[in-house]
């Protein structure tokens, strides 16, 4: 089994860990320009971004050619799931192979201008989340299937939030709005967990305009100094089982 999976806080990477198999990062798969991916069961793990799969995982979909009896995804989320399991299987249909099976495991949500990143913290166990993985991992072995039928209503829907919310806030130029203050060291971290390269560090990190809004950076600054706009507290996040350097090695070029 081949797990695809695409992290910047950890949560996505804890889960593809736990359901076992080969694990593939996307974006170094993307680096190596390797897009046919072949095996008896290959699922992709990823988090929910407005809704709907993050432009990274969207992009590497339309590229790939996926060869095996068993395809699925996960995802992993924080407070709404939307219509992410529909939003992959139009895609997945679009690329030729259609998704046997889909879930969603409610973790910690790390978009910081919406959620106190304590306050998630400290509200995990809650979510039982270790149950809702073994769930997932039990239908994964079983191998079960629950195609996501997808009716008229719920396209409209799709496109509403799509226009609504994921264009409006993953621009590309997104991380022009973030802010750097002098607690910053110029250690370079930013630069080595930004899985599209958009990050340059010299003194201080200089942001470009095809950001991700994965808010890896912000979330994994040693020093907590990169800061978003709106952001409820200056918390900061990473999944307690995944360390630094297995995000740095998952995303850096």
């Amino acid at each position: 089994m081949k797990i695809l999976y695409f992290t910047a806080t950890g949560n996505s990477l804890y889960v593809a860990k736990r359901l076992g198999g080969e694990l593939l990062s996307l974006p170094q798969l993307v680096r190596k320009q390797q897009y046919e991916i072949n095996g008896d069961a290959v699922g992709i793990v990823c988090p929910i971004y407005c809704g709907e799969l993050p432009k990274f995982v969207t992009q590497f979909l339309k590229k790939a050619t996926i060869k095996t009896d068993y395809f699925f995804f996960v995802f992993t989320y924080g407070m709404h799931a939307t219509n992410a399991r529909a939003h992959a299987t139009v895609l997945s249909k679009q690329a030729g192979r259609a998704i046997d099976y889909s879930a969603e495991i409610k973790m910690v949500d790390n978009w910081l201008p919406g959620f106190d990143a304590r306050e998630q913290i400290d509200t995990a166990p809650q979510k039982r989340i270790e149950q809702q993985i073994d769930a997932v991992c039990a239908d994964i072995t079983a191998r079960k299937k629950n195609a996501v039928k997808i009716s008229p209503l719920k396209k409209v829907g799709m496109t509403a939030v799509h226009n609504t919310m994921a264009k409006s806030i993953l621009r590309g130029d997104a991380a022009q709005g973030y802010t750097v203050t002098d607690a910053c060291i110029g250690c370079g971290v930013c630069q080595r967990v930004c899985p599209v390269n958009n990050i340059k560090v010299t003194q201080r990190p200089v942001f470009a305009y095809h950001c991700e809004v994965c808010l890896a950076c912000v979330h994994n600054c040693p020093q907590n100094a990169i800061h978003i706009n709106g952001e409820k507290s200056g918390a900061r996040f990473r999944n307690e089982h995944i360390s630094l350097q297995e995000i740095i090695d998952a995303n850096h070029a």
